[in-house]
């Protein structure tokens, strides 16, 4: 039987990385500091042994196992992947196997090790554990036990499962990231289609097959629908609407048409109301409707086109917005109802687009061309206006959208010559390539 590693010890753990985190310098401000959970702190070093294979045929499963585990870890932002290159070769598979002491030596020097084993038949069982190698006497941190297909889907699926339980742990419960997805616009099907892929950009797929031209797809708050822009006909003309396709039913559904450009949907942080730009007056305008599409009821009232809502995830009370009422598009910030909108000022010229809300609610990330043309990422303390610098290169650097966990952020870049969709950690570190084929766009992240 597996047992769970008891909560007073793992406080105790807890509370030991955390008094390391605090005594490393920090590097970054302290607002970005405490919005990201990143910084030039102290991580504790973790292993992932090689899963150990029953059965010969098992080989190739388990070592995808342990690979995208690894890969996951990686990325979190929250530990230091120990090389299996300092690996003891003795590997354990079952706990009675794990010998402390040659993780803990000076070349390898971990805080836990992860390990397990894998058997397959008619499905795949996968025993997983973590532990704290740094306290003989302890019992597993995590103890998991994995039954399914026995297919590459779904061990990865179980791989993203057992990462996101490390993380979890070791982040005093916010949940992992291995297991959301992305949602984005492709044009490699000959026109432009919404997508979804894994958060490490695999199992890359259509959702929609419209034939039309696709946009600005976003997530719902529960994850069971994404709204987007497509173009289709209203009132016997063809122009931007927005659309609704629901995950579980594994098609577009029916969302009403309007009159005019009907574009950049967002949803309000319960799922109960949609707000998107909208000319069915005349003047490009934000409106809002219930979720159904009903009742749309004008917001903004300006000189220019208002457009790109984001409405703040934690409070639901205010919504960052584009317009061009002054000249150039800029940053405005308003009530959720429309009333007290008052434009961002920020201490440059240059255009101001595309913002998108931490999870946290306080820092708010955003694309800035600056005097110098080039379009980089920034993220902004929202009660002091201080800003970060995610991105400074020659390439276009767009459309940031916030991982559930506020420690990655994923955009769309020309960084390698054509318009393709990317990852980070918030502090813009470990840039990863996702998509390769055609032209990607718009990316938005799953929030779970």
């Amino acid at each position: 039987m597996i047992r769970r590693r008891r909560p007073e010890i793992l406080a105790v753990f807890l509370g030991t990385l955390l008094a390391l985190a605090g005594s490393a310098r920090a590097q970054n401000p302290a607002w970005f500091q405490a919005g990201t959970g990143l910084g030039d702190v102290s991580k504790p070093r973790l292993a992932v042994a090689d899963f150990v294979p029953r059965e010969d045929h098992t080989k190739p499963h388990s070592q995808l196992f342990t690979q995208v585990v690894r890969d996951d870890l990686q990325f979190s932002g929250i530990i230091e992947l120990v090389s299996p290159s300092f690996y003891p070769t003795q590997v354990p598979s079952v706990p009675g196997e794990l010998k402390n002491n040659t993780w803990t030596d000076a070349s390898v020097n971990a805080n836990l090790v992860a390990f397990g084993n894998l058997t397959e038949s008619s499905e795949v069982a996968i025993q997983a554990w973590l532990y704290d190698v740094k306290n003989p006497a302890s019992q597993a941190v995590i103890g998991k036990v994995y039954r399914g297909a026995p297919t590459d889907a779904q061990v990865r699926k179980f791989a993203h499962q057992f990462a996101d339980e490390i993380i979890s742990k070791l982040s005093g419960g916010l949940p992992g990231i291995a297991s959301t997805q992305i949602a984005f616009v492709s044009s490699r099907t000959g026109t432009k289609e919404i997508w979804v892929m894994d958060y490490d950009g695999a199992n890359q797929h259509p959702v929609t097959s419209l034939h039309t031209i696709s946009l600005t797809p976003r997530w719902s708050p529960d994850a069971s629908r994404i709204a987007f822009t497509c173009f289709a006909p209203a009132h016997g003309v063809v122009s931007p609407q927005i659309c609704m396709y629901s995950v579980d039913a594994n098609k577009v559904v029916t969302f009403p048409r309007y009159r005019g450009t009907n574009s950049s949907p967002a949803w309000s942080p319960d799922g109960s109301h949609l707000m998107f730009s909208s000319s069915m007056l005349g003047n490009p305008e934000l409106f809002l409707t219930d979720a159904s599409g009903s009742t749309p009821k004008r917001l903004t009232f300006a000189n220019g086109a208002s457009t790109s809502p984001a409405w703040n995830p934690k409070t639901g009370q205010s919504v960052v917005f584009v317009s061009d009422r002054g000249g150039i598009p800029k940053l405005f910030m308003m009530n959720a109802d429309g009333t007290n909108s008052a434009e961002i000022d920020l201490p440059d010229k240059g255009y101001l687009i595309d913002p998108s809300w931490a999870p946290n609610g306080q820092i708010l990330a955003f694309s800035w061309r600056r005097p110098e043309g080039n379009y980089d990422i920034y993220v902004m303390d929202a009660s002091t206006h201080q800003l970060v610098e995610l991105t400074r290169d020659s390439a276009r650097n767009e459309r940031p959208s916030w991982a559930p966990d506020g420690r990655h952020i994923v955009f769309e870049s020309t960084r390698g010559g054509s318009r393709q969709i990317w990852t980070m950690l918030a502090d813009g570190s470990q840039a990863r390539q996702l998509t390769t084929q055609g032209h990607n766009e718009s990316p938005n992240w799953s929030p779970r």
